[in-house]
């Protein structure tokens, strides 16, 4: 397997691939959207809501605390998880000024 060579691009562009990795699969996505409707920390309750086992519930959510798009706190037996807010609107904010980057003249394909 080749050598990532991360260190050639910006510590910006690093973040964003980051972020956009980490949102790469549904689950997660699923996970996010969860969080963000209930607005508040959430114990146990993700597995509940979605189609998967727990030990699968568990890595996606590592993979998203990872990357700080949640956080979670130990509350006795068991993590609660939410949204890191100031994280989440890095994200956010870094994928909106990609996707709002225009092109302007077209001239391949």
């Amino acid at each position: 397997m080749g050598v990532t060579k991360t260190e050639n691009f910006t510590k910006s562009q690093n973040q964003l691939a980051a972020y956009a990795k980490a949102l790469a699969h549904p689950a997660r996505v699923a996970i996010i959207e969860y969080l963000l409707k209930h607005q508040t920390c959430i114990c146990g309750d993700l597995v509940d809501e979605l189609p998967l086992a727990q030990a699968t519930v568990s890595q996606h959510l590592k993979e998203l605390k990872q990357v700080g798009i949640i956080k979670g706190e130990i509350e006795g037996s068991s993590i609660c998880y939410c949204i890191d807010n100031k994280v989440w609107n890095e994200a956010k904010d870094m994928l909106v000024n990609l996707f709002m980057s225009k092109v302007t003249k077209n001239t391949c394909c």
